[in-house]
């Protein structure tokens, strides 16, 4: 089990949760953020300094956003374990899922 970030993350990529992550395991897509469910340690700090409300424990996803859990795993199929989020700096990669959605965010 991990956290997974929904689709209120999506064009927004606040970074408040990269910031309180304890083991650098928030990687930046394009669009959004996503955690590296083999490096999270799931200590939850990152829930609750998320301003969008965006990140679930895994099993708490709401059903509308169960997507996402499928697209965080495809964001990390390519890309795998690096160990470390910042070593990798930003991506252009989001899974085509997310890619394809419509503009959101704060921008809407």
């Amino acid at each position: 089990m991990t956290y997974i970030i929904a689709e209120p993350c999506v064009d927004v990529l606040d970074r408040a949760c990269v910031e309180e992550c304890p083991v650098d395991c928030i990687y930046e897509g394009g669009r959004m953020l996503y955690i590296q469910p083999d490096e999270c340690v799931d200590c939850g700090a990152c829930e609750p300094v998320c301003p969008v409300e965006a990140i679930f424990y895994e099993d708490d996803v709401p059903d509308e956003w169960e997507p996402y859990v499928s697209a965080n795993v495809d964001f990390f199929d390519e890309l795998g374990s690096p160990g470390g989020a910042s070593k990798i700096g930003k991506t252009d990669y989001d899974p085509p899922f997310v890619k394809n959605l419509p503009p959101m965010g704060e921008g809407e």
